[in-house]
This record gives structure tokens, C-alpha cells and sequence, in this order.
């Protein structure tokens, strides 16, 4: 771990789970400090993944998870015909707006763990074959689902930012706090 997550409040579940989110999302975020919106949008390794992509990809991830936890529409749904745009910024779209966009997702996502009643509330999955049929999830397991799946994508974006310039996560810390 290259940065350190502050500690909870004794017994501050709630406020542990959004730190490691936060931290995840730090990690993502930090991939493009420095870049050209053209650097962002390269794939500089065997992957078809950007960084700018990813962190579009994140956003709307984080999205669809929260809205599902509400149980309302998702305004970013995507369907099988869209879902390779959601990995690459459209014609208009920057990484600044894309940032500018997670940030009021997070916000929400933030609100919603803080104030629901209890982490062990739950909501439906939604019927697909990667789901067991009429599955639930609590409120915990969606804050530990966001620290994996931020996570998981974080690792990509060192990867790729790598690749770009050699600039490992100790170096993009350190760009940030300069």
C-alpha cells in the first residue's frame, strides 16, 4: 500500500468503508495528473483500456451500483450495443468532466452509507446469469464491492500509467502534493 488510509473513529464501520473507498478512487484519479487528454486516452500496453476509459468506466460502475442500492433508474445504463462506450470518452467528454462527474457520484455514495439505517440493509440484484436468482446484498457488501472493484481498475491504471512515462504511484504522490 503507497498511501495510508486514516483509521475510523473506534468502531466507525461506516466511516472505515468509505476511507478505503476513497482511497481507491485517489489511487485511479492520481493515474492522470500531468497527462494530455490524448495521453489519457492512449493504450500504451497489450490492453484495450485507457486511462481516461477507466476512469469513465469507474464512474459509471459506481453509478450503476448506486442506483441499484436506491433501487431507481440508472441514467447511464448501458446496454450490449453501448457498452464499449463506457470504456473510452465520447465526442465531448473530458477527463476533467468525467472527474467532475465521479465526484458527485462519490458524494452520493457517501450519503447513502452514511444515513442508510444500517449496513445490513439490503437490495435485490437484478436477474442476470452472473447473479444467484433473487439475490440480495447488504449495504456493507456494497461498500466492500466498490473498494474491490475501484481497486481492481487502480491496478490497471498503474500498469497503463506506466507504460506512458514510467511513473509508478510513489511518483504520482508525490506530483499530487507538489
Amino acid at each position: 500500500m503507497v498511501t495510508h488510509v486514516p483509521s475510523e473513529a473506534h468502531g466507525d464501520e461506516r466511516g472505515a468503508l468509505l476511507n478505503f473507498i476513497e482511497a481507491q478512487r485517489g489511487a485511479l484519479r492520481r493515474s492522470v495528473i500531468g497527462l494530455t487528454e490524448e495521453q489519457a486516452a492512449s493504450r500504451p500496453s497489450a490492453s484495450e483500456l485507457s486511462l481516461s476509459g477507466l476512469l469513465k468506466h469507474v464512474a459509471e460502475t459506481e453509478l450503476a451500483w448506486l442506483r441499484m442500492a436506491q433501487q431507481q433508474p440508472n441514467e447511464k445504463q448501458r446496454t450490449q450495443d453501448t457498452w464499449a462506450d463506457g470504456f473510452r470518452l465520447e465526442e465531448g467528454e473530458s477527463v476533467p468532466a468525467v472527474l467532475a462527474f465521479w465526484d458527485g457520484v462519490a458524494k452520493e455514495t457517501e450519503e447513502l452509507l452514511r444515513t442508510v439505517p444500517s449496513l445490513d440493509d439490503t437490495f435485490p440484484l437484478p436477474d442476470a446469469p452472473w447473479y444467484p436468482k433473487d439475490a440480495r446484498v447488504s449495504m456493507r457488501w456494497l461498500g466492500m464491492h466498490l473498494v474491490e472493484e475501484i481497486a481492481r481498475h487502480a491496478g490497471h491504471a498503474d500498469i497503463i500509467r506506466e507504460s506512458l512515462d514510467g511513473k509508478g504511484a510513489f511518483d504520482l504522490i508525490a506530483l499530487e502534493r507538489a
